[in-house]
C-alpha cells in the first residue's frame, strides 16, 4: 500500500509491507505519474513502514532513479529499516542512491501543513 502527499516542490510517497514482484504494478504507475507531474521537481519515499524488498523492488527503484535522473529531478528515500538497508548495502546501491535518515526538515513541514 503507498499512500502520497505532495509540497509546493514534490511528492513524498509512504510506501508499506513487501515491495516485491507481487506488488510492484501498481507502484510503478505511481512513480512514474509522480515523476511525470510537472510541479514535482522532487520524489521522496518513505520506507520506513516497508518490511522486504526484493529484487524485482529494487529494479523499480533503479529504474525510478534513472527516469528521475533524465528528467533532472531530485530521487531520495528515507526512513529504510536496518533490515532492508542491509540489501543496499550488499549490492552496494547504497552508494547510488540519495539515503537520508529521515524526511528533510522544510519538506516534512510542507508535508504536515
Amino acid at each position: 500500500m503507498q499512500e502520497s502527499s505532495s509540497t509546493p516542490t514534490g511528492t513524498i510517497i509512504q510506501l508499506s509491507g513487501q515491495i516485491s514482484s507481487a506488488t510492484i504494478a501498481e507502484l510503478q504507475q505511481q512513480l512514474v505519474e509522480a515523476l511525470a507531474a510537472t510541479a514535482c521537481s522532487s520524489l521522496s519515499l518513505d520506507m520506513s513502514q516497508v518490511e522486504a524488498l526484493d529484487s524485482a523492488g529494487l529494479m523499480l527503484l533503479v529504474s525510478t532513479l534513472t527516469l528521475a535522473q533524465r528528467l533532472n529531478k531530485q530521487f531520495s528515500l528515507f526512513g529504510v529499516s536496518p533490515s532492508v538497508r542491509i540489501i543496499f548495502e550488499l549490492t552496494q546501491l547504497d552508494r547510488v542512491f540519495n539515503i537520508l535518515e529521515k524526511l528533510p526538515q522544510p519538506l516534512s513541514q510542507a508535508a504536515a501543513a
